[in-house]
C-alpha cells in the first residue's frame, strides 16, 4: 500500500450557502464553483483545486444530515500572509477568534469563526 496524506477532501457545512460563498471568496480572494453532489442530498460549491498536486481539496456544503459549529474539526487554509485574512474577517461577517500567533518554525497561524459558526484557521509562513 502506497503511502499518503491523512485527509483527501474535506466539506465545510453550511446553514446558508449564499452567504457562506460570500465570506469565503472574501477572505481566499478567488470564486468557489458549483459542485455536483454524487447523492443528490447536498448543495456544494467547490473552493479552487487541483487534485493531481499536495494538498486536499474541499467544499462548501449544505446537507440534511449535517450542520456547521465550533468545536469539531478546524480546517486551515494555506495563505501567503494570514494577516491578510484577519483585516477582511469582519467586513466579511465573521470574527476574529485568535489573532495572528507565531507556531515557531511552522509559521503563523490565524483562527476565526466564519458566518456559519465554523471554526477555521489560516496558515502561512510570515
Amino acid at each position: 500500500m502506497s503511502k499518503m496524506n491523512a485527509v483527501g477532501w474535506f466539506d465545510i457545512f453550511v446553514d446558508d450557502m449564499d452567504r457562506a460563498v460570500a465570506f469565503y471568496e472574501t477572505l481566499l480572494g478567488s470564486s468557489l464553483e458549483s459542485m455536483g453532489d454524487p447523492t443528490g442530498e447536498s448543495q456544494m460549491m467547490s473552493f479552487p483545486a487541483d487534485m493531481s498536486v499536495y494538498g486536499a481539496g474541499g467544499a462548501l456544503t449544505k446537507s440534511p444530515h449535517a450542520s456547521p459549529g465550533v468545536g469539531g474539526t478546524i480546517v486551515y487554509f494555506m495563505v501567503e500572509d494570514c494577516a491578510v485574512q484577519q483585516e477582511r474577517v469582519a467586513q466579511a461577517g465573521g470574527t476574529v477568534i485568535r489573532p495572528k500567533f507565531s507556531i515557531g518554525d511552522f509559521g503563523w497561524i490565524l483562527l476565526c469563526q466564519d458566518t456559519e459558526g465554523n471554526m477555521i484557521g489560516f496558515n502561512s509562513m510570515k
